[in-house]
């Protein structure tokens, strides 16, 4: 019973962002089954997620995972993060309009790679 009870308590916090995420899956899967352009289905779950507070929502359920949940939610939400995902995706808007489509890919790669290497050193220096 005890479960039972926690996932109600689960649901009735969570309602919105759950309801959130089904509207922007669906819609996602929706729009580009017909075509619809990736642009305008990016702005409006932008502004679902935002509304039905669907991205705060995903942080607090990767801090619910034991041990290494709430310091994995910690290093995603530092604001060096954030920046330094955001100047990538600048440049790499200025890389594609000079014509550089590889070397843009080669730099997503390298900047992704450089934010799980710190996220996962961050999460193994805390816990050993």
């Amino acid at each position: 019973m005890a479960f039972l009870e926690k996932a109600k308590q689960f649901f009735k916090t969570y309602w919105t962002a759950i309801l959130a995420w089904v509207i922007i899956i669906v819609g996602v899967e929706i729009g580009l089954y017909y075509g619809f352009d990736e642009g305008i289905l990016t702005m409006i779950a932008l502004i679902v997620g935002f509304l039905g507070q669907a991205f705060a929502a995903l942080i607090a359920w990767i801090g619910l995972v034991p041990l290494i949940g709430p310091l994995a939610a910690k290093v995603l939400s530092l604001p060096f993060i954030w920046l330094l995902n955001g100047i990538g995706y600048l440049v790499t808007i200025v890389a594609i309009k000079r014509g550089y489509p590889k070397e843009v890919l080669n730099y997503r790669v390298l900047t992704i790679t450089l934010l799980v290497g710190i996220t996962i050193g961050y999460i193994l220096g805390k816990v050993i």
